[in-house]
C-alpha cells in the first residue's frame, strides 16, 4: 500500500511541478492560435514522428493516428488511479466536443510495453471511448515517442509482475497541420478542455480560410 502511494504521489507531482518545464516553440502558429493560449511558452519543440503499434498488431506512424484534433495521453494500464480518471476526464471532454460538434478523438499511448500488449491497450480504450485510439510497442519504439514528447516515465523497483510506473500526467491536443499546440494539466476540467480545444480548432480552420 505505500507502494501504491508513493506512486500516485510521484504522479501527481510530475504534473504540478512538471508544467513549468515543458517548452514548446509554436513559430508561425503563434498569431494563429495567441487568444487560446493559457500561457506563452518558448523553447524546444514538442512531438513530431513516432511509430507505435496500435490494438490490432498493426505497426503505426504518427500520420496513421494523427488524423484529426488529437488529445494524446501517455500512461499505462496496470495504473492504479492517475491514468484512469484521466483518460476519463479526457473521454468526458470529447462528448462535450461532440455535442458542440467538434470532432476529437482520444488518444493512449501506453509506456509499460513489457505488460501492455496490443490487445490490452485496445481493450482499455475501448472500455474509456468508443473514439479512443490505444497504442503501444516495443520498449525502444514507447522511449522514442515519450523523448519526442518530453514526457517522463519510470518503472518502480521491486515486484516484477505488479510494479507501478512514474509518469508525467499530462494531456497534449495535437492538430493534423500544426503538430503540438497545447497540454492540459490534471486540474483541467473536462468543460475546460472542450472549451480550450474548442477554440484551438477553430482557430485553425479560421487560418487555413485565409
Amino acid at each position: 500500500m505505500r507502494k501504491l502511494y508513493a506512486g500516485l504521489a510521484a504522479a501527481a507531482l510530475l504534473g504540478l511541478v512538471a508544467g513549468p518545464l515543458v517548452y514548446t516553440s509554436f513559430q508561425g502558429d503563434a498569431d494563429i492560435f495567441a487568444q487560446c493560449r493559457q500561457g506563452q511558452i518558448g523553447g524546444g519543440a514538442i512531438g513530431g514522428p513516432f511509430t507505435l503499434v496500435n490494438g490490432d498488431g498493426q505497426t503505426v506512424t504518427e500520420k496513421d493516428v494523427i488524423t484529426k484534433p488529437s488529445l494524446v495521453y501517455f500512461g499505462y494500464t496496470f495504473c492504479p488511479d492517475v491514468c484512469p480518471m484521466d483518460n476519463a476526464r479526457n473521454a468526458e471532454a470529447i462528448d462535450l466536443l461532440d455535442a458542440a460538434g467538434v470532432d476529437v478523438q482520444p488518444v493512449f499511448i501506453s509506456i509499460d510495453p513489457k505488460r501492455d500488449t496490443p490487445e490490452v491497450v485496445k481493450d482499455f480504450a475501448a472500455n474509456l471511448h468508443p473514439k479512443m485510439i490505444g497504442l503501444t510497442g516495443s520498449p525502444e519504439q514507447v522511449k522514442a515517442a515519450s523523448l519526442a514528447y518530453k514526457t517522463y516515465f519510470k518503472v518502480q523497483e521491486g515486484d516484477p509482475e505488479f510494479y507501478l510506473v512514474d509518469h508525467s500526467t499530462f494531456t497534449y491536443l495535437v492538430l493534423p497541420d500544426h503538430g503540438f499546440v497545447e497540454f492540459f494539466k490534471r486540474e483541467a476540467t473536462p468543460q475546460e478542455m472542450a472549451d480550450g480545444v474548442a477554440c484551438f480548432v477553430d482557430a485553425a480552420k479560421n487560418a487555413a480560410k485565409n
